[in-house]
């Protein structure tokens, strides 16, 4: 059965709408009444007018039954209407909220759960949730009262016959309730189920290029095949237990039914009770019978909705970043690392173990070594994407751990070798970290990351649409774009991954020239390959296997024939040497 856990969770769901929660139940109550006013109505009709023959009821009653009924539909639609509007607000706020909530997580939470699987939760679990309460709590309003209603209309007709009707109704309630258990299990593996083809799509509509380069599309709708005929099975495993349900009460109503009738029948042939009572106690315990099978769906539609609204309290049971409430200011001395270790959850080596050095405000430290060799984490570190397993990093002597994640991220300009870009125009996504900013500081931003040429040439220029991920332009453009979002925000620190790998050589200068002036007098950290990028560097550290191998300047390190020297001799080209004589 349904504990009280789950109803706390949907009450508290609903609760913000109760208003109208409290509106629907009244409206419901006066369904119901009208409910047991038509099955009330019948003795009349059946004794008075087609037996005594009474032409003035003949005018009255019909007139009184159409009254009712155009109420009763009235009151029906704005119930129903009600409760949809609860559900939908319901919806749309929960969307909100985890939205909102997901935006906050640990940037390690989404190296652990895909996307799809969030966008599924976001979207799908939240519509099972939609039809709980627009449907089947409006179920549980209208047909418990309406139950109550007609039983109190039977039992006034005749409470022996009543009490003999409605006995088996328990028996069914408790088989159906069985199977509701095994509705919440069917539920909870198709949530997931449709959870992995969202996961699916999301990965094959990024990745089409790759599908398409190695010709792998049959492949991919042979899996995509395989997912959905998964979904299917336990869509019908959950409509043979939804039908299953219907069956039972069925079987159950037509057993009670068919009794009543022959027993009624007897007392009604020896004149114990008139036509007319029989005939409103067999109403009243037909239209019984259709709200208790809904009452029956009821419970299958809560089951249903249990593995969704776990799944959801799950993801919303995560805790978000950890908030500080130091506002850090402006750098105006040194960012030091103090014995920083850090371990990824699913890792059995440190990726950074130990780390010790400290960046002066307006220098420039660059960062190399092999892959792996922990570069991209180190500098994850500074806005607190990851937060250190051992030891601390200051700013200034403040502990980053105990700032404000928007005065610490203000801090930070960053451009990375995965460009991230927004489906939306040229000038929103230059101006994404600083909204304010006008077209005047978007065109000088632009013209500083020798962007300005090529957006104008787009079909509307600045207030072009540049796709999903940026995939109408070139990995050139994208880099720019990124470059001029960056030079735009103005930040005291500049994070630089690889900015300039996608870019062709004589962009690369332009934009070299562009970053040269970006970082003076800016502390910079720089993770590049190219000699051109290093070299510019008051200081390289050397990375090996999470460790600080060497450290020192580009002709220091050179001298000292280690790691830095090996890594200059198997990376450096002679085309890098001949860039490094052209800047």
């Amino acid at each position: 059965m349904i504990s009280l856990e789950d109803y706390k969770k949907i009450i508290h769901l609903v609760k913000p709408y109760w208003r109208r929660v409290v509106l629907a139940v009244i409206i419901s109550s006066m369904v119901s009444g009208l409910n047991a006013s038509l099955a009330w109505f019948v003795k009349p009709v059946m004794d008075d007018i087609f037996i005594k023959r009474d032409a003035t009821l003949l005018l009255f009653v019909p007139l009184v039954v159409f009254l009712i009924f155009f109420i009763k539909g009235a009151f029906t639609f704005f119930h129903e209407y009600l409760m949809r509007s609860v559900g939908q607000k319901m919806v749309m706020h929960l969307r909100n909220r985890l939205y909102a909530h997901i935006t906050v997580l640990p940037t390690g939470y989404f190296s652990k759960n895909s996307s799809g699987e969030l966008i599924s939760k976001t979207i799908n679990d939240t519509a099972v949730l939609e039809g709980v309460v627009s449907l089947t709590i409006k179920d549980l309003f209208i047909e418990s009262s309406s139950v109550i209603a007609l039983t109190a209309v039977a039992l006034w007709r005749r409470w022996d016959l009543t009490l003999i009707s409605i006995v088996v109704l328990p028996v069914a309630f408790y088989a159906v309730g069985r199977l509701g258990k095994r509705m919440r299990l069917i539920s909870k593996r198709a949530q997931e189920k449709i959870s992995l083809i969202t996961e699916f799509l999301n990965e094959s509509f990024a990745g089409i290029r790759i599908i398409k380069a190695f010709s792998r599309q049959a492949n991919e709708v042979e899996r995509f095949t395989e997912k959905t005929r998964d979904f299917y099975r336990e869509n019908m495993r959950a409509t043979r237990v939804s039908g299953s349900a219907s069956l039972i009460m069925e079987v159950v109503a037509g057993l009670g039914i068919a009794f009543v009738m022959w027993h009624g029948g007897n007392l009604m042939i020896k004149n114990v009770i008139t036509v007319g009572d029989f005939t409103s106690f067999l109403t009243a315990v037909f239209l019984i019978y259709t709200p208790a099978k809904r009452l029956a769906r009821v419970n299958i539609g809560i089951q249903q909705a249990r593995g969704a609204l776990s799944r959801i309290h799950a993801l919303l049971s995560v805790k978000g970043e950890e908030e500080g409430t130091e506002i850090i200011r402006p750098i105006e001395k040194e960012i030091r690392f103090e014995k920083v270790s850090f371990i990824y959850p699913s890792a059995r080596r440190k990726a950074l173990d130990n780390i010790n050095f400290q960046v002066k405000k307006g220098e420039i430290l660059a960062i190399v070594g092999k892959s792996g060799g922990g570069k991209t984490t180190l500098v994850n570190l500074l806005p607190r994407f990851f937060t250190p397993t051992e030891g601390g990093i200051f700013i200034d002597g403040t502990d980053i751990s105990t700032a404000t994640l928007q005065s610490l991220r203000n801090q930070f300009g960053i451009v990375g070798q995965e460009v991230i870009l927004f489906n939306d125009t040229v000038a929103a996504n230059i101006s994404y970290g600083k909204p304010e900013a006008d077209m005047t500081a978007v065109m000088a931003a632009s013209k500083a990351a020798y962007a300005h040429d090529f957006i104008v040439e787009l079909p509307r220029g600045y207030d072009t649409i540049i796709g999903e991920r940026g995939m109408r332009l070139s990995g050139g453009q994208r880099q720019r774009l990124s470059i001029a979002r960056a030079i735009l925000k103005n930040p005291p620190v500049l994070i630089l991954d690889e900015a300039t790998s996608a870019l062709d050589t004589a962009s690369e200068l332009m934009v070299q020239k562009a970053l040269a002036a970006l970082m003076h007098e800016r502390t910079t950290f720089v993770i590049a390959h190219r000699l051109s990028t290093i070299k510019r560097a008051d200081r390289i550290i050397v990375m090996d296997k999470g460790r600080i191998a060497e450290s020192g300047t580009h002709e220091g390190l050179l001298k000292h024939n280690g790691l830095y020297r090996e890594l200059y001799d198997l990376q450096f080209s002679n085309q890098d040497l001949q860039d490094e004589d052209n800047v």
